[in-house]
C-alpha cells in the first residue's frame, strides 16, 4: 500500500507486530504500509482486535508490544509517535471551555502560544462546519458538535498518522451522514495516513481506498476497499460483510456465498437463472422490516434434516406468499454469486487448533505433569487440563 509511483517510503508500517496481555495473543500482523495521504479501514467483528491494533501502531497503551513500527520507513519511538499521532476515540474528551479552546488544545499541548494555537485551529472549525459554534460552551454541545470539535482538535496538530476509532458511534443517522460527507472533504485534502476501525462497511466505502478486515487479531483480507467488501475471500470474511453461506454439498460447484438482498424465494421447484444458481429449502419464518421483508430459510433437500445445509437469510420487497414450513427454492443470478476458498477456511482453523493444543501443552508441562489440574483459557472459557493433549480432537 505504498506509493510506488513516487518512490517514497510508507508513513505508517509494522514489520511482525504481536500485542500479548496475560500470556495471550490478541494481535498477530506480520507487515502491514499506509501511505501518505491514504485512509485504511479496519472492520472485524467485536474482540478481534480492531482499537488494539490501532494503539500498538500509535503506541499507545501499556500492552506487551514486540516487533516494529515504522514511520515514514524508519522505525519509531514512543516520543517520537506522541508528536507525529492524533487521535479521535468514540466518545468525545474534552475540556472545559469554549469550543475554539478546545479546538485549540492540541496545539497548546505542543507549545504553540495560544492566540496562534487559536488562529491556526480556526480553518478546520470551518472545516467542519463548527464556526459558528467556536464560543460556546462545549458541555452545551450535541454528540455530533462534540464529536466534530475532536476531530478539528486533533486535525489542527497537522498530525502525521490520523487514528480514528469509531468517530461515528453513537450519532443518530442524520449526523453521520453530514459527518460522513465533511471528513470525506477533510481527507481528500490531507497528507496523513489515517486508520478507520469502523464496524460499518458502508463507513470504510464512504472514507477508505483501501480495507482491512481483522479477524482473532490477524489480517485476513487487506485491498482496494470495493474489491474487499464485494469479494470476500472466505467463509469468515463472507459472514463479517454480511454474505449468506450456500453449502458445497447444495451448490456442487463449491462453497458460494451471496448477499441477502441477491437472494429470492419462491415456493415450489424453481429453475435457476442462466449459469445462476437454485438450491431447495424450507421457509423458517418472514419479518416484514419497513418497505422490505426478511425472509428466513432451513437449506437443504426434501427427505434430508431440517436446516442441514444451514440457515439462509433472503431480503425482498416480494417476499413468497407462504406459511412456515413451505418448501421453498432459493435462486440467485450468476453475476451476484462468489466463490469462497475453503481451503483457507480449514487451514485457518487447523492453525487455531494447533495452537490451542500447543497452549495446553505447556500448560500441561508447567505443572511438572503430575496430573494436577491446570486451568486452560479457551474461548473465553476456562477448563481443567489434567493431561496433555495429544491429538486435534
Amino acid at each position: 500500500m505504498s506509493p510506488e509511483s513516487s518512490g517514497e517510503p510508507p508513513r505508517l508500517g509494522c514489520r511482525d507486530l504481536r500485542v500479548r496481555v496475560g500470556g495471550r495473543e490478541l494481535l498477530a500482523v506480520d507487515t502491514l504500509d499506509v501511505a501518505a495521504g491514504q485512509t485504511l479501514a479496519v472492520l472485524g467483528p467485536n474482540g478481534a482486535g480492531k482499537s488494539t491494533l490501532l494503539r500498538a501502531l500509535g503506541m499507545l497503551g501499556r500492552y506487551r508490544r514486540s516487533g516494529t513500527v515504522l514511520l515514514d520507513g524508519v522505525p519509531a519511538e514512543p516520543a517520537t509517535m506522541r508528536v507525529a499521532v492524533a487521535g479521535v476515540l468514540q466518545r468525545p474528551i474534552l475540556r472545559r471551555g469554549s469550543v475554539a479552546e478546545n479546538a485549540a488544545a492540541g496545539l497548546s499541548l505542543r507549545g504553540v502560544g495560544r492566540r496562534e494555537a487559536l488562529r491556526r485551529s480556526e480553518p478546520w472549525l470551518d472545516a467542519l462546519g463548527i464556526a459558528h459554534l467556536a464560543h460556546r460552551d462545549t458541555r452545551t454541545l450535541s454528540g455530533g458538535e462534540a464529536q466534530r470539535t475532536s476531530i478539528a482538535r486533533a486535525l489542527a496538530v497537522e498530525p502525521r498518522v490520523l487514528l480514528l476509532d469509531e468517530p461515528f458511534a453513537g450519532l443518530d443517522a442524520t449526523t453521520r451522514a453530514d459527518l460522513l460527507a465533511d471528513l470525506r472533504v477533510v481527507l481528500d485534502g490531507l497528507h496523513a495516513a489515517t486508520l478507520l476501525v469502523t464496524h460499518d462497511p458502508g463507513e470504510a466505502r464512504a472514507l477508505a481506498e483501501h480495507t482491512m478486515l481483522l479477524i482473532d487479531g490477524r489480517i485476513r483480507q487487506l485491498g482496494p476497499t470495493a474489491s474487499v467488501l464485494d469479494h470476500p475471500v472466505d467463509a469468515p470474511c463472507a459472514r463479517l460483510l454480511g454474505f449468506g453461506l450456500l453449502p458445497p454439498e447444495l451448490t456442487g460447484r463449491g462453497l458460494l456465498a451471496a448477499r441477502p438482498e441477491h437472494c429470492r424465494a419462491a415456493p415450489g421447484e424453481v429453475a435457476a437463472p442462466p449459469d445462476g444458481l437454485a438450491v431447495p429449502g424450507t421457509l423458517r419464518r418472514q419479518v416484514p422490516l419497513g418497505g422490505v421483508t426478511r425472509v428466513d430459510v432451513d437449506l437443504g433437500a426434501p427427505g434430508g434434516s431440517t436446516g442441514s445445509g444451514g440457515q439462509l437469510m433472503c431480503v425482498s420487497s416480494t417476499p413468497p406468499n407462504a406459511p412456515p414450513g413451505t418448501r421453498v427454492t432459493v435462486t440467485v443470478a450468476a453475476a451476484h454469486l462468489r466463490r469462497l476458498d475453503t481451503d483457507r477456511t480449514i487451514n485457518s482453523r487447523l492453525s487455531s487448533r494447533i495452537r490451542r493444543v500447543g497452549r495446553a501443552r505447556r500448560t500441561w508441562a508447567s505443572s511438572g505433569g503430575m496430573g494436577v489440574p491446570q486451568p486452560v483459557r479457551q474461548a473465553g472459557r476456562t477448563r481443567p487440563s489434567p493431561r496433555p493433549p495429544h491429538d486435534l480432537r
